[in-house]
């Protein structure tokens, strides 16, 4: 009699589920945000250089071309404080970490669903923590950042690929969690085989 070695072992076949799926992904941006937040604590003035530039938009080309000067006509939208550099990039990352903080909660959330709980509020929470990644970096990064301070003509300080490519994990992790599946309902696995 050949016996299937993993069917003893109880559960295994959550694994293959949507809810197991979803899971990693929600972990993978919360270790991503969470590593974020903590390099822009640890090394504060990199990525305070980054903030000061797009606000100030002294890199931001007229036409697009080196040397040729910055366009008067958004200029006055620039922020040449220094004060209000620190209080956007401390802004940043508390959000960051209050992200990270709920995303880490919505994982052991998902991880006891995945033990047979149930999923209803890992999934809002999820959705949370994940919906603060997509304000950050759709409506700060790209929106504010890239349109307003006109980040995108900077060929110095222009973060909006890496804005688009954390828009696309966090929304693509939000779809996931949003797709009906029956173990969304029960939590876990059945059991039977």
């Amino acid at each position: 009699m050949n016996v299937d070695p993993l069917s003893r072992v109880r559960g295994w076949r959550v694994l293959g589920t949507l809810p197991a799926a979803a899971t990693a992904l929600v972990a993978a941006n919360a270790v991503y945000i969470l590593l974020v937040a903590f390099g822009n604590i640890t090394d504060y003035d990199t990525n305070l250089a980054f903030v000061q530039h797009v606000l100030a938009m002294d890199t931001t080309n007229f036409g697009g071309e080196p040397g040729e000067g910055l366009d008067p006509d958004v200029m006055w939208h620039a922020v040449d404080v220094p004060a209000l550099w620190h209080v956007g990039y401390i802004g940043i990352i508390v959000w960051e970490s209050i992200a990270a903080i709920v995303l880490v909660i919505a994982t052991v959330l998902l991880l006891r669903g995945l033990a047979g709980g149930g999923f209803t509020t890992a999934r809002t929470m999820a959705t949370i923590g994940l919906g603060m990644i997509l304000l950050l970096f759709a409506g700060g990064f790209i929106a504010i950042g890239g349109e307003w301070f006109q980040m995108w003509r900077s060929l110095a300080w222009n973060g909006l690929d890496t804005a688009f490519r954390n828009v696309g994990i966090a929304a693509f992790a939000i779809i996931m969690l949003h797709l009906p599946n029956a173990q969304w309902l029960r939590g876990g696995v059945a059991t039977s085989s």
